[in-house]
Parts: C-alpha cells; sequence; structure tokens
C-alpha cells in the first residue's frame, strides 16, 4: 500500500486523493486549494471529481461568490469508512508504537523512516524501521521481537519491513549517513528524539 495515498488501497483515482484531502479537517477547500495540495493533477480534473462526488452526497458543494467550496459531508453514511481510511498513516504508527511498548525488551529508541516518513511511498515501497537495542539485552530475544514486528508490517500493510538496528552504544560511534535521514524525517514510536539527538552529538556526527 501507499501510506500517503491511503485511499488508493481501494480506489487507485484522482478521487481518492481528493477524499482524502476533505476527510482530514471540517474546513472547506475552493477547486484551487485542493489542486495546490494534490499538484500532480489538473485543476480541472479536479473540479470534475468534486463535482462527480457533490453529487453523491459524499461532498458537500457551497457557492462562494464566483466559485464554489467543498468541505466532507460527515453525516453521509461513507464518510466514517473514508476518514477512517484517510487516516491509515496514523493508525500505522499507533500500531507499530503500541506492539514496540508491549515488548518484554523494549527499544531504547524506534522510528519510522524513509519513504513511509517522508509521504513519498509507492506500492512497492519497502516501510524502514529504524530501532536501537539496549546494551546488553538478550540478542535472541530482541531479534524474536523484531522478526515478529517486520512480519506484523508486512501483515498489516502488504509491504516488506527492513529493521536498521544498532545498540545504543553503538550509536555514537556509528557514521552512517542513513541517521541523518532519521534525524531529519524520521516518525518517533518509542523513545525521545532528544535522547537520539544526544547520542549523535556526543558521537561527533556532523
Amino acid at each position: 500500500m501507499e501510506l500517503s495515498r491511503p485511499l488508493a488501497t481501494v480506489t487507485p483515482t484522482l478521487d481518492g486523493d481528493v477524499l482524502a484531502v476533505l476527510a482530514q479537517t471540517d474546513l472547506s477547500f475552493t477547486t484551487g486549494q485542493v489542486h495546490r495540495i494534490l499538484t500532480q493533477y489538473s485543476q480541472e480534473g479536479i473540479r470534475r471529481v468534486l463535482q462527480r462526488l457533490s453529487k453523491q452526497g459524499i461532498v458537500l458543494a457551497e457557492r462562494v461568490g464566483n466559485t464554489f467550496s467543498y468541505r466532507l459531508n460527515r453525516d453521509h453514511l461513507a464518510a466514517g469508512h473514508i476518514i477512517g481510511l484517510a487516516g491509515l498513516h496514523a493508525s500505522f504508527l499507533n500500531r507499530v508504537a503500541e506492539r514496540l511498548a508491549s515488548w518484554e525488551v523494549a527499544p531504547v529508541y524506534a522510528a519510522v523512516f524513509g519513504s513511509a516518513a517522508r509521504a513519498t511511498m509507492s506500492v512497492d515501497s519497502d516501510i524502514d524501521v529504524f530501532l536501537v537495542r539496549p546494551d546488553g539485552a538478550p540478542e535472541a530475544l530482541w531479534a524474536e521481537q523484531v522478526d515478529d514486528l517486520m512480519s506484523q508490517i508486512v501483515r498489516w500493510t502488504g509491504n516488506d519491513a527492513r529493521a536498521l538496528q544498532f545498540t545504543a552504544s553503538e550509536l555514537a560511534d556509528s557514521g552512517e549517513p542513513i541517521l541523518r535521514d532519521v534525524l531529519a524525517t524520521g516518525l518517533t514510536v518509542a523513545g525521545k528524539r532528544s535522547w537520539l539527538n544526544g547520542r549523535r552529538q556526543a558521537g561527533g556526527a556532523s
């Protein structure tokens, strides 16, 4: 799946992307405002979709001067399902965080990074998870937990999952360029980002 295009799971069309925008807020949007978010589509294509969805009743249209504004009809029978689908990215992060919180050996820090964090996923993208193991933690138990989480992510999303792992002491000595990506765009799912920043600074990372 594409976590940045959650409704593509059921409809890989512009309709799904427009509904995802409207489902994120109670605010109304003009066609131009939706286009500024969905820049990969034409404004005319977005206008046609909004008009079609308003005929289905899932979108409410209101004339404002010489134009129309549109918002999701949250009383529509389909609205709850659409809002749920639109929130899949947050649901995924919450599910990962809950699973990590249940581990017998909890990570010192964990984050989802890469395309899943930058909202640039394709349907074939891997989901990358950064994990920091406590020093001295039982390796076999840790590996079992990590393998189980990776398998769960595959079942939740259909995407392959990859873990980038360090111990807490290894992290300060590592020059891995990918750690800059974790710091810049990673989405924390366990621990505190301030800990990660402090650990990297202690190691003299640039």
